[in-house]
């Protein structure tokens, strides 16, 4: 059953909009490795692209759908690798624009340690992603795509919020499916009342909202505070939305349907090499399954499927699967597990 409708004459899949940074990951490679240990103690790291927006867009590309990016990077060397490396996936850079003002991309140091604790130390002074401007939004390019990303991070700071909010509305008069993954990162933000007016005006007007619990209640602050799943998948379903998503991390996600239905999935089990990356991949997986049409259950258990895999692995966008990888790993798992593994 198909949940939302795209046009399937546009010649990109999905743009998405926001962040882009640089990941620095301890190495954990057969040569080399950094076990478990505190940041401080870490002598070796291995580059990454990163950042949300950015790692689904690799994820869904490797599933075969195509995506373009927009963004801001910074002008040198660090910028030059995220488009070269996006280019190699098949993404397009067309909409990337560098910063003329010295802004920087951000660097992301990850410390992990042991499978249950991991951590992030963020530098973002001077920013790059957030200097995106309403002078970098196409109407011609939003109105090529079947669907917008929209991050919530490129919500935090002018004048990136402006140039999201733009997306938005020309995406609406273009019937081009807007997707809003809160994607909440307390950088940048200046109170939660700033988050909750910038969060809602994109949900009100989203086909597809994803995000946890504690996103959602972020969103809904100054709306209706302390609403149930149900509650707020019904708030949003009399707005636009079409699929609310909402994540409890290890007790699993729920989707709502604008029909009514309610379809729930359990992570598979792994051994985590850290605890975030989770997101990245089930974006891809779980959007990769509504735009092939597929029931939701199936949708939400490839979502989950990605998510696991990426927490196990050490890096947030090399390690993204293809989709042949999801389906080797589903059955493995159910193999080990039992067939109902990842049903609620």
């Amino acid at each position: 059953m198909k949940y939302i409708e795209f046009d399937e004459n546009r010649k990109l899949d999905l743009i998405l909009l926001g962040r882009v940074a640089i990941d620095f990951n301890p190495i954990y490679t057969d040569a080399l490795k950094e076990e478990f240990k505190p940041l401080k103690d870490v002598h070796v790291f291995e580059k990454f692209v990163g950042g949300s927006p950015a790692n689904t867009a690799v994820g869904v590309t490797r599933h075969g759908l195509k995506a373009g990016f927009i963004g801001k990077v910074s002008d040198d060397q660090f910028g030059d690798f995220v488009t070269e490396y996006f280019e190699k996936e098949g993404i397009d850079t067309s909409h990337i624009t560098r910063c003329t003002g010295g802004e920087k991309l951000g660097l992301t140091f990850t410390e992990m340690l042991s499978p249950s604790q991991s951590s992030i130390l963020m530098y973002r002074n001077c920013i790059a992603d957030l200097q995106l401007s309403v002078d970098d939004i196409d109407e011609e390019y939003i109105r090529s795509a079947k669907g917008i990303l929209i991050s919530g991070t490129a919500l935090a700071e002018s004048p990136s919020r402006e140039a999201a909010i733009k997306a938005v509305l020309l995406a609406k008069r273009n019937n081009t499916r807007i997707i809003f993954d809160i994607d909440y990162r307390e950088y940048n933000w200046k109170n939660s009342d700033e988050i909750s007016i910038y969060y809602s005006m994109v949900a009100k007007e989203a086909d597809i909202i994803m995000g946890s619990r504690e996103e959602f209640d972020l969103t809904e602050k100054l709306i209706r505070p302390g609403m149930t799943d149900e509650e707020s998948a019904e708030y949003w379903q009399n707005h636009n939305a079409r699929l609310v998503v909402i994540k409890h991390g290890m007790k699993g996600s729920t989707a709502y349907s604008y029909t009514g239905e309610k379809f729930s999935i359990k992570p598979f089990p792994v051994e985590a090499r850290k605890g975030f990356g989770g997101g990245d991949g089930y974006s891809s997986g779980f959007l990769y399954g509504v735009y092939s049409g597929w029931e939701m259950i199936d949708c939400l258990e490839f979502g989950s499927a990605e998510a696991s895999m990426m927490v196990r692995s050490n890096n947030c966008s090399d390690s993204l699967p293809g989709p042949d990888e999801v389906r080797a790993f589903i059955k493995e798992e159910k193999e080990k597990f039992g067939e109902m593994i990842a049903r609620a």
